[in-house]
């Protein structure tokens, strides 16, 4: 039997073109079809209330999983048992996945994830879900279901833990960084107290949690929009030094912020992420957060200070940065350069001017490749790659000539000299 005594007085979602979607309509109605429940849960749910956009649909139901594989497959639906353990299935309409689980209550937790018994029971359901604002239902016709008090939450632009923040946390640590992300993205940047407090008496916990989970949450967290603010009250904490492994500067990743914001720039977390941990921690960010290659690159590339994101300095060297490390990464310099001189103001002209090179000048390619070496006598080896180096270098320091008589003349003199 179906236990559910809180229907929400408000407004129905109705008219929310991804719920009169015929893939939604057409999920809801195989999973229910023969009887039992189901509801869209979540963060569309919750986005669609605040006018925000919806990506991902998550939908509850007190159908087993086992029956929602087998009615998925009878509606001609394809079904995939993503995690039968924890009662979701993936029931794909249209080409669009839909994660679809069974109700449950947590009956005993490990920090990292719970051991759970499905249920029928909706407020049980919602009762074990991280924060308010992400335990909204609705059914098929756009009735809403709060059973914690989310709609009030969301209203007052708040970020709140169910229940006791210390249980909601010990089911996973990693909502420590979840909370804060979520207020720097929902909220107005101010942060709920006791969730506050509560995340930093246990912070030890996100010691049990994986490197890669840590860093896609940090990353989400220092793009939100009101990141400046919550990353000041994590600091205060503690919980950056124990996620970075060293003391942040949240005065230069308050300066980025607001320089990205001024220069209608999106917010890059990477170039934040540096901003944060400082240029020079390139090897420990990415052994403590596995960083991909590539982002680990990115920060290696910099060398703070370096004259060459400094205005007024020649354009050559600026030019030579960006051939050998990308516009991104020049981008980088100028910024985290701009945003540590506390003196410089966000409208300085030079530094704007000096930023918007890597808009007006494109990085040339190599005019010269190993078939041209070849075509010149020259065999494939070590030699070639030699004189390939030596022609880039000349290349690099002349300016970066494409005549192509001048390239095959410095071509020519590179290649006797090695006969020689």
């Amino acid at each position: 039997m179906t236990i559910d005594t809180n229907p929400a007085p408000h407004p129905r979602l109705a008219d929310a073109c991804w719920l009169r979607a015929p893939e939604t309509q057409r999920v809801i109605a195989a999973v229910t079809a023969g009887g039992g429940e189901a509801r869209v849960v979540g963060g569309a749910v919750r986005n669609t209330l605040m006018g925000r956009p919806v990506t991902d649909i998550d939908i509850a139901t007190t159908v087993r999983p086992e029956d929602v594989l087998v009615r998925a497959q009878a509606a001609g639906l394809n079904a995939i048992p993503t995690g039968l353990s924890h009662g979701t299935v993936t029931v794909i309409a249209g080409h669009q996945p839909f994660e679809v689980t069974t109700l449950r209550r947590d009956v005993e937790t490990h920090g990292r994830h719970a051991t759970v018994a499905f249920t029928e029971d909706w407020s049980s359901d919602a009762h074990r879900r991280d924060f308010t604002i992400n335990a909204l239902y609705c059914d098929a016709d756009g009735r809403l279901y709060d059973h914690t008090s989310g709609l009030a939450d969301l209203s007052a632009h708040r970020v709140r833990f169910i229940g006791r923040a210390e249980d909601r946390i010990a089911e996973d640590y990693l909502r420590i960084l979840r909370f804060y992300r979520f207020t720097a993205e929902y909220a107005d940047g101010s942060v709920d107290r006791e969730g506050h407090e509560a995340c930093a008496a246990t912070q030890e916990g996100l010691d049990l949690i994986s490197a890669e989970r840590i860093r896609a949450e940090l990353l989400k967290l220092l793009a939100a929009p009101h990141a400046p603010l919550v990353v000041s009250e994590m600091d205060e904490a503690g919980l950056l030094t124990r996620i970075l492994g060293a003391p942040a500067d949240v005065v230069t990743f308050a300066r980025l912020a607001a320089l990205e914001k001024a220069l209608n720039l999106p917010p890059d977390p990477i170039r934040r992420l540096i901003a944060l941990a400082a240029p020079d921690a390139g090897a420990r960010l990415r052994d403590r957060l596995r960083l991909s290659n590539a982002e680990a690159a990115r920060i290696s590339a910099l060398d703070l200070p370096d004259p060459t994101f400094e205005p007024g300095a020649a354009d050559d060297g600026a030019k030579v940065f960006i051939y050998r490390h990308g516009v991104e990464t020049f981008r980088d310099g100028v910024l985290l350069t701009w945003a540590r001189d506390l003196a410089s103001p966000h409208s300085d002209p030079a530094r704007r001017s000096l930023l918007a090179l890597a808009d007006r000048w494109i990085a040339p390619t190599l005019p010269v490749s190993g078939k041209d070496l070849l075509a010149l006598g020259v065999r494939a080896g070590p030699q070639m790659g030699a004189i390939l180096d030596q022609f880039e270098d000349w290349w690099i320091t002349a300016g970066f000539p494409v005549e192509p008589a001048i390239v095959r003349q410095r071509l020519a003199a590179l290649i006797n000299l090695k006969k020689e």
